[in-house]
C-alpha cells in the first residue's frame, strides 16, 4: 500500500470517529443548533382538573422550545407501571405522604421521584354540602348511613385517593359502599345532589375549582387517615434526566402557589375543548414565572 493511500484511509478513519462523536450528543443539545424537533416527550395525564391544566401546560412550554409533548390519558396505576418500564417520560402528579405512597413504594427504585414538591398545599378527604350542618366528622356517617344510601359516591377505582377511602371505611367502621366511577361522573353527582339539596359524600381534593362552584366542607377526620397536608410531587422514567437534561431541570425548578394554579386552572375551565389554548394563555400573562423555571 503506497503512501497516498495509507494517508487517505487515516482521513476516513478521522471523519468517521468524528461523526460519531457528534452523534452521541444528548437529546437536549443535539438539536440546540438546528430547527428540529428536539424529540418526543410523553407525560402521562389523568382527568382531573389540575392535571389537565398542568400536563397542558408544560405541552405549551416544552412544545414552544422545539420539543413534540404527546399527553398520555393514563389512570394512575398504568401511568406508574409505563414509568417503571420507560414507556412514559413524565408522571406530572403524586401525592405524598399518604395518598400515593403505595405506588411511591412500589416504584421508588425504579423511577426517579423528585425531591421537591411543585404544590405544597393539597388537601384530601371526605366532604359533603354545607347544608349537611349535623354532618361534620367521618364519625357521623355510620349513624346517617340512610341519608346517604350507605355509599360514598367516588371517582377511578386506581387512584390512590380511593385506596385510602378504602381504608377509611375500615378504620372508621363505615358501613358504607364506595361506588368507582370516573372524576366527571362524580362532578355531576356532587352538583346534582347539591341543586336538589340532597345527601351526598365523596372523596375529594383541594385544589379543585368544584369548591368554588359549589358550597361544600370537608368532615373532620380525627384519626388522620386521609393525612393532612399533602404536597403534589413529579416523577421521570429512568435515566431521562441523562437524555433531556435541560427538561429534567425545568421540571425540578417547576413551582406554583394557591393563586397561580387557580388561575391556571380557571384559564383550562374556560377553554374546556382546548384546554392547550387556556395553557398559553396563561403562559403569556405569567412569562416572568416561566422564566424562573427555565433557568
Amino acid at each position: 500500500m503506497n503512501f497516498r493511500k495509507i494517508s487517505q484511509l487515516i482521513l476516513f478513519t478521522i471523519i468517521l470517529f468524528g461523526l460519531a462523536a457528534c452523534g452521541s450528543t444528548s437529546s437536549d443539545s443535539a438539536s440546540d443548533e438546528s430547527g428540529d424537533s428536539k424529540g418526543t416527550i410523553s407525560i402521562g395525564q389523568i382527568n382531573w382538573p389540575e392535571n389537565i391544566a398542568v400536563t397542558n401546560l408544560w405541552k405549551a412550554i416544552l412544545e414552544d422550545k422545539g420539543y413534540n409533548v404527546e399527553l398520555e390519558l393514563l389512570e394512575m396505576g398504568p401511568q406508574m407501571s409505563a414509568l417503571a418500564s420507560g414507556d412514559l417520560d413524565v408522571a406530572p402528579e403524586i401525592w405524598l405522604p399518604v395518598q400515593d405512597k403505595s405506588y411511591y413504594e412500589k416504584y421508588k427504585d425504579e423511577a426517579d421521584f423528585f425531591e421537591d414538591p411543585w404544590y405544597e398545599h393539597g388537601k384530601v378527604g371526605l366532604a359533603v354540602p354545607t347544608y349537611m350542618e349535623d354532618i361534620n366528622s367521618i364519625e357521623d356517617l355510620n349513624k346517617n348511613k340512610d341519608k346517604f344510601n350507605g355509599e360514598i359516591i367516588g371517582f377511578e377505582s386506581g387512584a390512590g385517593t380511593m385506596m385510602v377511602a378504602q381504608d377509611v371505611i375500615k378504620e372508621y367502621g363505615l358501613d358504607y359502599k364506595l361506588v368507582a366511577s370516573s372524576t366527571a361522573a362524580m362532578i355531576t353527582s356532587i352538583k346534582d345532589a347539591v341543586e336538589q339539596k340532597e345527601p351526598i359524600v365523596a372523596p375529594l381534593w383541594k385544589p379543585h375549582y368544584i369548591f368554588s362552584e359549589v358550597d361544600l366542607k370537608f368532615l373532620d377526620d380525627p384519626k388522620k387517615t386521609f393525612g393532612e397536608v399533602e404536597k403534589i410531587y413529579m416523577a421521570t422514567r429512568a435515566e431521562f434526566d441523562s437524555d433531556h437534561e435541560k427538561v429534567s431541570k425545568w421540571l425540578k425548578n417547576f413551582k406554583l402557589s394557591d393563586k397561580q394554579l387557580g388561575e391556571l386552572m380557571l384559564d383550562i375551565k374556560d377553554n374546556q375543548d382546548k384546554p392547550l389554548k387556556g395553557a398559553q394563555k396563561w403562559v403569556e400573562e405569567n412569562q416572568d414565572v416561566v422564566d424562573k423555571w427555565m433557568k
